[in-house]
């Protein structure tokens, strides 16, 4: 079975290095877990991720990438409630 990188490969990649660079910063303290970059970061990778799993696609590795959406969506709309209540308490 011959192998054909394409432009979704491409994408697929790209989505990898920034899922491997948030990941560094994470355990080098360089980024919150709790913080906007993180969240938005992994929400980034799902969907580079997906654009590659849309036209290769592989079930659990999309079961896994929707998941992460829904997580990473859930993780901003926390960073923004807390945002909003220090504005409000602060």
């Amino acid at each position: 079975m011959d192998y054909v990188y394409s432009w979704s490969d491409f994408v697929g990649n790209i989505g990898v290095a920034l899922l491997i660079g948030t990941f560094a910063m994470l355990q080098f303290d360089k980024i919150n877990p709790k913080g906007f970059w993180y969240s938005f970061n992994n929400l980034l990778v799902a969907l580079l991720l997906l654009v590659n799993l849309y036209y290769k696609p592989n079930i659990s590795s999309i079961i896994i990438e929707i998941f992460w959406i829904l997580l990473s969506i859930y993780g901003l709309v926390n960073y923004f409630k807390s945002r909003s209540k220090e504005h409000v308490d602060g």
